[in-house]
């Protein structure tokens, strides 16, 4: 039986039956709340990368100190103030070990970007949002069995390219009617399995458009022609695929 369920930037929970199993302990929060937690992990560490972009694409100097224990800290940090969750003192957090092994995707991420990232001599490095945010998801993946990803119609990564569940519901997103902002949770079959799905639509903002924006067809500073977005159009969204059991 499918359950769906639209949720505002409020919290809005969906009553859950299913019991998941992580690491050997039941989780005992709302999946759609867990869902949601992983949704804010990826935008705080995506937002980390964002602000290092000018320290990345530094040409003039090597070591940039943009390391995966920065990162790990700053998601963490913003985490708490966030959500009130502290991932430091993980034996009160029922999830910890969910939430951490995400963090810890982030930081493996960031450290394996490092001989890119502290490159010399070199200005754009191609090391952006996006690509930290699909080779998180790709690491979280293998930790966890939980798939995340970005996902989008002008999608440029073929790992990021809808399934037909994802185009149905960016579809919906793409209604002007649907509210703007309002995300969309569904407990499903995948590949014979139940599973929480939940997808958090994105909207172009200003500095998408350096990349996304105007004018339509023009090759931006990756080399990939722009799709001609405007400021706040629908950008996208961020797609969870939770296991249930």
């Amino acid at each position: 039986m499918e359950s769906r369920c639209f949720r505002g930037r409020t919290m809005c929970l969906v009553a859950a039956a299913a019991v998941t199993l992580f690491g050997g302990s039941a989780w005992a929060a709302n999946e759609s709340e867990i869902a949601e937690h992983l949704i804010e992990l990826v935008k705080i560490g995506r937002g980390v990368v964002s602000e290092q972009m000018a320290n990345i694409n530094d040409a003039s100097k090597a070591d940039k100190g943009f390391t995966g224990d920065y990162m790990g800290a700053q998601v963490i940090d913003r985490f708490k103030k966030r959500t009130k969750i502290d991932l430091r003192i993980p034996n009160v957090v029922p999830q910890a070990n969910l939430y951490l092994a995400l963090v810890e995707a982030e930081k493996e991420v960031i450290n394996e970007a490092q001989p890119i990232i502290n490159k010399q001599g070199i200005a754009f490095k191609g090391f952006i949002p996006a690509v930290f945010a699909r080779r998180t998801g790709e690491q979280f993946y293998k930790k966890s069995g939980v798939r995340m990803k970005l996902t989008g119609i002008d999608y440029r990564n073929p790992s990021n390219r809808p399934d037909d569940f994802e185009s149905e519901v960016l579809r919906m997103f793409s209604d002007p009617r649907h509210p703007k902002g309002q995300t969309y949770v569904r407990n499903t079959m995948v590949d014979g399995r139940p599973v929480l799905r939940m997808m958090d639509p994105e909207y172009a903002g200003v500095t998408c458009l350096n990349c996304h924006g105007a004018p339509k067809g023009e090759r931006d500073v990756s080399g990939h022609k722009k799709e001609g977005w405007k400021e706040g159009e629908l950008a996208g969204a961020i797609s969870v695929v939770l296991p249930l059991k």
